[in-house]
């Protein structure tokens, strides 16, 4: 996860960052990636004022140490067929006690001060006159972060264990395995998914537009989260955002003329092809995602189960799939600084920027799109062997 956050911020130019700054930027960007809080402040002298926060989640680094813990969790299981909870709580405990000095090395190390520019001009000259020297820095809640990247490391532990059909259940937990694991490895294969086309898109335009280095910095910090907040505007939901300011967000340029207004914005498919037709191919795809994920669901589940289950387990694990996204994807950020009361400076060391979903009908329309190929998948499955004894009829 180091790894990843510091060659996307090295894309991203950060080595330049003053003091020092780099590596504690590395650490803040690996604890927001497992939940952590990072908390910005901002002091600039009795005469101005700064302040700001932000909220983000570098999903690249989440889903590389997601990969990697469950890998290492999975491993010593693998071929087995039952295992008793007191083993399995063994082994993520293991786990648990490498990563808890990790994360509390990672959370004293990320927090840092930066002195800001005034820039030229007429600010810089009131700088000069009354000695203000802005400055904005963060820092982090170490119990905060310590309790969400603990919970952050059961909760893909238990994953690895819903998804991979191979990892052994405890035997209470074995009924549960027929209705939870092939819906739970179709969405983790659908996200996955995602991320493997949209890395091929940004190759593409590396390729063709250049900014092979900025594009990058994108792919090693937030793909993820580009590509999943396409997914969902591409099943119909709608996301309220802002960009103001000389900051942006970093996201294709249409992305950025939808939200770039003096109100806020709703960012879905109708706004997006007001400057972009293409973007009416994210249905299809969408379609064609989920399709693959309901036919791979369908198979990997027992025969005896019927049309209208299938279906019923799609919208469940999709809507769930939705619900996650949205709550990992929201941004907010900003930052402002004032002098004598008055604030924004012209817009030249203020930002604002903002993007969170609709979320109630977010999940409406996935579990209609649940419902729809979910059926559909289970249809086209028919055919397939599947676990279990398939019968000579069909019982829908």
């Amino acid at each position: 996860m180091g790894v990843v956050a510091a060659l996307g911020l090295w894309a991203a130019g950060a080595t330049d960052l003053p003091d020092g700054a780099y590596g504690k930027v590395v650490a803040a960007t690996v604890v927001t990636a497992v939940g952590g809080t990072v908390e910005l402040s901002g002091d600039a002298g009795d005469l101005a004022g700064a302040e700001g926060d932000l909220t983000v989640v570098p999903l690249s680094v989440t889903l590389v140490g997601a990969l990697v813990f469950a890998a290492g969790f999975l491993r010593p299981l693998r071929h087995r067929a039952v295992a008793g909870a007191g083993e399995l709580a063994g082994w993520a405990g293991r786990i648990a006690l490498l990563w808890l000095p990790a994360l509390i090395g990672l959370a004293l190390t990320a927090r840092h001060t930066f002195s800001v520019s005034l820039g030229e001009g007429v600010l810089e000259d009131l700088g000069d006159l009354f000695g203000l020297e802005p400055k904005v820095g963060f820092t982090t809640d170490v119990p905060e972060t310590l309790f969400f990247g603990m919970l952050w490391l059961l909760g893909m532990l238990a994953l690895a264990l819903l998804v991979s059909r191979g990892a052994p259940l405890p035997r209470r937990l074995l009924r549960f395995q027929e209705s939870v694991r092939p819906a739970a490895y179709a969405m983790v294969a659908l996200l996955l998914a995602c991320v493997v086309l949209g890395v091929a898109v940004a190759l593409v335009v590396a390729a063709t537009r250049g900014h092979a280095v900025e594009t990058l910095a994108v792919v090693l910090l937030g793909l993820p989260n580009l590509v999943w907040l396409a997914f969902t505007i591409g099943l119909g939901a709608t996301w309220d955002g802002r960009v103001e300011g000389p900051f942006g967000l970093p996201m294709p340029h249409v992305l950025d003329q939808v939200l770039r207004t003096e109100d806020v914005s709703a960012l879905n498919l109708s706004t997006l092809s007001d400057y972009d037709g293409r973007v009416w191919w994210l249905v299809a795809v969408d379609a064609v995602l989920l399709l693959a994920a309901a036919f791979v669901m369908a198979a990997r589940s027992p025969a005896r189960v019927r049309l209208w289950q299938h279906a019923l387990h799609m919208a469940v694990a999709l809507a769930v799939t939705v619900l996650v996204i949205c709550l990992v994807g929201r941004i907010s950020a900003a930052f402002g600084l004032s002098l004598f009361g008055i604030g924004d400076l012209g817009g030249q060391l203020s930002a604002d920027l903002f993007l969170r979903p609709r979320l109630w009908s977010a999940l409406g329309i996935a579990l209609l799109w649940g419902l729809v190929t979910g059926f559909l998948g289970a249809l086209l499955a028919w055919k397939v062997r599947r676990p279990g004894e398939v019968p000579d009829t069909y019982a829908p």
